[in-house]
């Protein structure tokens, strides 16, 4: 191994510049630093005399490429000698690599931007519409051949599902809805007992526990709370390849893993929700009775007056419905997880948001019905 070198030397018109030894990009500083000490004068031909070099690679031969440049932007003319086959292949190389780039990238018009981003999220939403369309279809087939051949279901999966769907949320559905009732209770004779209307906090707390906040909020936890759980169980069959397993064996994962998890959760909600009105009237009743010294048996006696029985199978009436799109959706994102944990993860996320969202859109069709229709 021997170390680049390059010299310059004028003869006559002629700027020649030799160089020899190992062109390689352990010495490139060395050589960088040697040609930019050439002196360019005011000759009118150059010549790199490379009959020397014993070695060159893409950093050698992109210092050659460079000085020839140089010169030959300044009007010089340029000739290259002693080159070997090899090094005129990477030469020629180097030199088509040597275009131009931008280093900001080149701006676009924001209005033409918003377009797009909104073209493609219309189209994002418009296909995961059509896959939960399609996995909707999926399930009712399956649904359907279920109940045609009952034998079909697998009993115990449904049992043990209900069990963690519904007897295990029922302390977390209770607190959550007590307290609710509390806050309700108490920010309702707050404001009700400036106008001399303290008794009307009995039917703010029966309306809304009864028609809506029940039944969404019991939603929303069992979508947080077991929704997510079924995304993270199938999620990680799908990681160990334990769904494909299945498949093989000649089994149908919708009705082994999302049939039995769908009608738990569509058999217990509505069980659910009927829990969450008791225990949310209970918390209004206690805190109407602390706050303004309203008795249970006025409590009771104007509560029968206040709303009908229409208000409690409203929300009752929701449950089911709630139910199947927690189920739906949390297997659906399930079946979607990819061979990663970091893909369970972000399923289960999607799980939850998409659930929660879908809720609420769903009730709030169900409250513009209900109203249209005058129950």
């Amino acid at each position: 191994m021997s170390a680049g070198w390059a010299k310059g030397e004028w003869q006559g018109d002629d700027l020649v510049i030799t160089a020899g030894g190992d062109w390689d990009v352990r010495h490139a500083a060395i050589l960088d630093g040697q040609l930019r000490r050439v002196e360019p004068g005011h000759g009118r031909r150059l010549r790199f005399d490379l009959a020397s070099v014993e070695r060159l690679d893409t950093a050698g031969a992109w210092l050659v490429h460079r000085t020839v440049k140089q010169y030959a932007e300044t009007g010089v003319e340029t000739s290259l000698s002693g080159l070997k086959p090899v090094q005129q292949a990477m030469l020629e190389q180097v030199s088509r690599s040597d275009r131009p780039c931008d280093i900001v990238p080149p701006s676009r018009n924001a209005l033409v931007a918003i377009v797009e981003r909104v073209g493609l999220a219309t189209v994002s939403i418009a296909t995961e519409a059509k896959i939960v369309v399609g996995f909707f279809g999926l399930i009712l087939a399956v649904l359907g051949r279920s109940l045609v051949q009952p034998w079909r279901i697998r009993w115990t999966p449904l049992i043990h599902h209900m069990e963690k769907v519904g007897l295990n949320a029922l302390p977390i559905v209770a607190l959550i809805s007590f307290l609710i009732g509390v806050v309700l209770a108490y920010q309702g004779a707050t404001q009700l007992q400036r106008f001399g209307a303290d008794i009307f906090v009995v039917d703010l707390i029966a309306v809304s526990i009864l028609r809506e906040i029940g039944i969404l909020l019991t939603a929303i936890v069992i979508a947080g709370r077991s929704g997510s759980a079924f995304t993270a169980e199938i999620g990680t069959m799908m990681v160990h390849e334990e769904v494909d397993a299945m498949r093989t064996l000649g089994l149908d994962p919708i009705e082994v893993l999302v049939l039995p998890r769908l009608l738990a959760l569509v058999l217990t909600l509505p069980m659910l929700a009927f829990l969450a009105d008791m225990m949310g009237l209970l918390g209004g009743m206690l805190m109407a009775w602390i706050s303004l010294d309203l008795s249970p048996g006025l409590f009771i006696e104007r509560l029968n007056g206040a709303v009908s029985l229409w208000s409690f199978w409203i929300g009752i009436i929701k449950a089911p419905v709630f139910a199947f799109l927690i189920a739906m959706v949390g297997c659906l994102e399930g079946l979607r997880a990819q061979r990663s944990a970091e893909s369970v993860g972000l399923q289960t996320t999607r799980s939850v948001v998409t659930s929660i969202f879908l809720v609420i859109v769903v009730d709030a069709i169900f409250s513009v019905f209900f109203a249209a229709v005058g129950v």
